[in-house]
């Protein structure tokens, strides 16, 4: 009778042992409970950078700012060739800012510096000429923002000097915005002499958020 007893004793230990083991399927769903946080880390980041025009414009004015400066920040860098903290002083923006929403178009080099890719993807919310003055659109890609920039800068030339020449380089050119519908610049000296007269051209900032 006692050997019998012990062995059920035996029996029924590797029985309650067997059961206090996690299965496979358990420690799967214990580890994705574990990665749940980090997923809503990066979720939330995604939302903090705005993509489409919709988006920046339901931004607070503090992060419309903010957010152009980081776009600045960004082209200074690819144009000038200068560091991080250089563009930042001089747009006036804290460099932390730069790396958390414009780190797309950012790459670490080995020393630890940033320096800017070729071409981005961020958003510009910017400042087209057309026949009625000025219009703000949104654009994707850096390039577009980069010969906007220049066509401005020709524009001002003109005004400023009369001189012409820049200008002539963006006849029958347009501007693709995120929705790839196209802007043409316009680089009739006509157009430009009413507009100019009218006020519309009083230069501040190509990006359409900054006033």
């Amino acid at each position: 009778m006692a050997s019998t007893r012990n062995r059920k004793l035996k029996i029924n230990r590797a029985k309650s042992s067997r059961q206090k083991l996690p299965s496979k399927k358990s420690l799967r769903k214990i580890r994705l409970k574990k990665r749940i946080p980090v997923r809503r880390r990066i979720k939330i980041r995604r939302k903090t950078v705005p993509t489409t025009a919709r988006q920046y414009f339901s931004r607070s004015k503090q992060f419309q700012e903010t957010w152009d400066s980081v776009g600045q920040v960004i082209s200074k860098m690819r144009s000038g060739r200068i560091s991080l903290r250089e563009a930042s002083k001089e747009i006036g923006v804290d460099p932390s800012n730069v790396l958390k929403l414009g780190r797309s178009a950012l790459r670490k080099k080995k020393n630890g510096k940033y320096v800017a890719r070729k071409a981005d993807q961020l958003l510009r919310i910017l400042s087209v000429l057309t026949p009625k003055g000025r219009r703000e659109i949104a654009v994707r890609d850096s390039y577009q923002a980069s010969l906007l920039g220049k066509y401005w800068a020709s524009v001002q030339r003109y005004l400023q000097t009369g001189d012409d020449s820049a200008l002539r380089e963006f006849k029958g050119k347009k501007i693709t915005d995120a929705s790839g519908r196209g802007h043409p610049l316009i680089t009739d000296l006509g157009q430009l002499n009413m507009l100019g007269s009218a006020g519309v051209l009083s230069f501040e900032s190509l990006y359409g958020g900054v006033r």
